[in-house]
């Protein structure tokens, strides 16, 4: 199974090294000196990574046969794509790849189907669920621990414990409630929504 790694970004300097936009949990596995990696377009590589290091915070990667700025250059926006092993599992048993998560149905601590993962968007604060649901719409779900908690893999589900407003709108009725000027008198409390 092929797996997006990381994206080649600009030039770094003029000896032909690129940054990176790390796309895997496993840099030192993936993207380590001597990885072969098919890319996107196809007619850029495969691509041998002779050296890697750390600038600024930022991966800095040398090809085979690249040696200046421009031919760094022409590598921008190329994703690096590697071979894995469809059984492999992340050494961490909280990680996941992607493909272990598409298509796991998601509900609710309590059975109630939400519906069904289509997309990880993988965003730099934190990854996000693209779910689509049984009407057609789709819910974006944090994959936090305190929302996402419990992914299980042999009986294809994640169960989630949504806050209030993330995947109904109880909380936009809430406010548009208030907003109308349905207050409680002075002096008294208004009475609680038991709904």
């Amino acid at each position: 199974m092929q797996l997006v790694v990381a994206r080649i970004g600009r030039a770094h300097g003029i000896k032909g090294e690129v940054t990176v936009e790390v796309r895997t949990d496993e840099p030192e596995l993936r993207l380590g000196p001597g990885a072969v990696l098919a890319t996107d377009p196809a007619s850029v590589g495969p691509l041998t990574i002779e050296t890697g290091r750390v600038h600024s915070g930022r991966l800095l990667l040398r090809f085979e046969g690249v040696r200046d700025r421009t031919g760094a250059e022409a590598l921008r926006n190329t994703l690096l794509i590697a071979e894995v092993d469809p059984e492999e599992l992340p050494e961490d048993p909280d990680e996941y790849y992607d493909h272990q998560l598409m298509d796991l149905d998601v509900v609710t601590k309590d059975g109630t189907e939400v519906g069904r993962i289509t997309e990880i968007s993988h965003l730099p604060s934190q990854d996000l669920f693209i779910v689509e649901r049984p009407d057609g719409g789709e819910v974006m779900i944090p994959f936090v621990e305190e929302i996402v908690t419990e992914i299980d893999l042999e009986e294809q589900r994640a169960v989630i414990d949504p806050p209030p407003g993330l995947i109904d709108d109880r909380a936009e009725i809430a406010s548009a409630r208030d907003a109308e000027g349905e207050s409680a008198p002075e002096g008294e409390s208004a009475p609680e929504d038991k709904a």
